[in-house]
């Protein structure tokens, strides 16, 4: 059987049609008023009235995403595709195709997505482990929570070690007391399955230490501060910062960056049930530090708590952990722009650039210290969750930094981890954030 072969498709600038096109399709062209909008696709005419190929219109260079051809992507019809015209760096265009092609077709008929051929001047092996990075998180992100607990969770975290031919330490149930992991045991003790913390690493012991962590809630019900029912639609994503880890960690590796990179997934499922952690409860933390439960829906920072205190136990060079963490994120910055909180400000703008050349935008917050009486406890320690209302995203890293404090560099990406509406590169769902921002980071430094 003959392959089937391949469409152009032309990236056009705004008001730039290239000049190589025909006659008779610059005359299609200008009849369909198409001057190279940003995003617009305009089908061109072929033989015997089939199919020629597609313009795809870029807008201006100073009014564009760098995933935009992304969205050319999402709307072409299954088939092969070859790009041309005026598209930039071809490795991002490459990258900006894939990504925005993805499907999560798991509970439907699958679709053929359309394929783009090779990009002449595009790193292969780049484009195919960013992409494969992002599909990964997307696809942890979208499964629901029937089909992704802790334990179907665990399960995956293995068959991803398998693949790389690492190793997997897992502590679970009550062997998180017996090892000093009090509130992931809180947190989690109330569900079905078992809480548990997931470990692996990779690299050489000489190299420096880079460790990554992720929250791991499979599903937040809120707890015994239970969410309403409108509040719980997406709360299978809230383990999202788990997934973005393990596609950076995939990135990473498959790159062979120079670093000992050591891995942390809390798992736990919030659920409600005779043992669920109580309001006014006091748990004690891995670092000895106590903790007043002023709000059991704030749960996250309760795991990831005892997670950072164990990454810092050894130094390490760099922490960077990720999580769904807070609404209040959102209500500054929207689902799209994830805070970034870091004790290193040239790493944190650094973290922005690289993010900003691959569409992966960050944002630095501070550390503001006064914010810290906003968690305090009469009688404890901390406070998870405080009083205030107020700076909800910023009491959340104050609340995390107070584990971390032997690392050199720490960084906390509050990340939503969802695309509520389509846009280049990045279909409605499930989504990667921090994946590009930090490898590209690390790739810099240690490649």
């Amino acid at each position: 059987m003959a392959k089937s072969k391949s469409l152009p498709l032309i990236a056009v600038e705004q008001e730039a049609l290239p000049a190589t096109l025909t006659a008779a399709d610059l005359q299609w062209a200008k009849a369909n008023g198409f001057t190279g909008q940003r995003g617009r696709l305009l089908a061109l005419p072929g033989e015997g009235g089939g199919l020629g190929g597609h313009l795809f219109g870029l807008g201006k260079p100073d009014d564009r995403p760098a995933l935009i051809l992304g969205q050319a992507a999402a709307a072409l019809e299954p088939g092969k595709y070859r790009l041309g015209g005026s598209f930039g760096d071809p490795t991002l265009a490459a990258l900006a195709f894939r990504l925005g092609a993805y499907r999560f077709d798991r509970y439907r008929k699958p679709r053929d997505p359309a394929v783009l051929e090779p990009v002449e001047g595009a790193d292969a092996a780049e484009v195919d482990r960013l992409v494969d990075a992002a599909y990964l998180a997307r696809d942890l992100i979208n499964t629901p929570a029937n089909d992704l607990g802790p334990e179907a969770f665990e399960k995956e975290i293995r068959a991803f070690c398998k693949r790389h031919k690492l190793d997997l330490k897992v502590i679970a149930g009550d062997e998180l007391l017996k090892q000093n992991f009090p509130m992931i045991h809180a947190v989690g003790r109330a569900a079905a399955e078992a809480p548990r913390l997931v470990e692996f690493s990779w690299g050489k012991a000489k190299d420096p230490k880079v460790t990554l962590v992720g929250k791991g809630v499979t599903f937040d019900t809120g707890g015994l501060d239970i969410k309403p029912s409108a509040g719980m639609l997406l709360m299978k994503k809230d383990m999202g910062g788990a997934a973005n880890v393990l596609g950076l960690a995939h990135a990473i590796i498959d790159a062979g960056l120079r670093v000992r990179l050591r891995v942390l997934i809390p798992i736990v499922e919030n659920a409600i049930s005779g043992p669920a952690f109580r309001p006014g409860d006091i748990l004690r933390a891995r670092n000895g530090s106590t903790v007043e439960i002023g709000n059991t829906d704030a749960e996250g920072r309760l795991i990831l708590g005892d997670a950072l205190a164990l990454a810092d136990e050894e130094s390490p060079d760099l922490i960077v952990d990720m999580a769904t963490l807070t609404g209040a994120a959102r209500s500054a910055l929207g689902p799209d722009l994830p805070p970034l909180y870091s004790t290193d400000d040239a790493l944190a703008r650094e973290l922005m650039a690289t993010g900003a050349a691959s569409d992966d935008p960050l944002w630095q917050m501070p550390l503001w210290a006064p914010y810290d009486a906003m968690i305090s406890s009469k009688i404890a320690d901390v406070n998870n969750a405080g009083a205030s209302a107020f700076a909800g995203s910023i009491t959340a890293a104050l609340f995390l930094k107070r584990f971390v404090k032997q690392a050199k560099a720490w960084v906390h990406l509050d990340i939503y981890g969802w695309a509520p509406e389509a846009r280049p590169g990045r279909p409605f769902g499930g989504t990667d954030q921090g994946i590009r921002a930090v490898y590209g980071y690390l790739k810099q430094r240690y490649s």
